[in-house]
């Protein structure tokens, strides 16, 4: 904790991000007493460490038919995830191919509500003089609808975008 605490402090970034395989790497080599290849050793503990949380993560339905009710709509995901485990996880639950990219902050070294991932996936669209033509769906007013307000785009809260296809349960 103090590892990741001080890398933040140190990085310049108004939302800082990490990237945690680099920390349990850094402390797996700390604490090694032979060699290790301690990329490898930090992904692979950095996926263990996650694990514990794995048995509580679940897909809520009205999302997925929200998805499939766009299927033919340019998509993607900006996540302040780690894409060490974010992306198996999106790929266990069936997630990552109706996106066309996913955006990890963890990539980037900064996180939402920083403007310049949204920005990011506006350019990747091809959409970056275009905000307006772009509807950010999030879960969170700080970090994902305001953010897009603030670039142009049209932002919603995931319950809205349900309650206005029909799709609460």
């Amino acid at each position: 904790m103090f590892k990741v605490r001080d890398i933040m402090e140190h990085s310049g970034e108004i939302y800082p991000e990490v990237r945690v395989e680099e920390i349990f790497a850094e402390i797996c080599k700390e604490n090694s007493i032979w060699v290790i290849d301690e990329k490898s050793l930090g992904v692979e503990v950095s996926r263990v460490f996650r694990a514990a949380s794995m048995r509580k993560l679940r897909l809520f339905p009205q999302s997925i038919r929200l998805i499939e009710h766009y299927i033919n709509v340019p998509k993607c995901i900006i996540s302040n995830g780690q894409r060490v485990f974010s992306e198996l996880e999106l790929r266990f639950l069936g997630l990552y191919d109706y996106f066309d990219f996913v955006i990890f902050s963890s990539d980037v070294g900064y996180k939402k509500p920083d403007l310049r991932l949204f920005m990011a996936a506006l350019k990747r669209m091809g959409l970056e003089f275009e905000p307006k033509c772009v509807m950010s769906i999030g879960d969170s007013y700080e970090n994902e609808i305001i953010p897009a307000r603030k670039l142009g785009m049209r932002s919603m809260h995931i319950e809205e975008a349900w309650k206005q296809l029909g799709l609460t349960d």
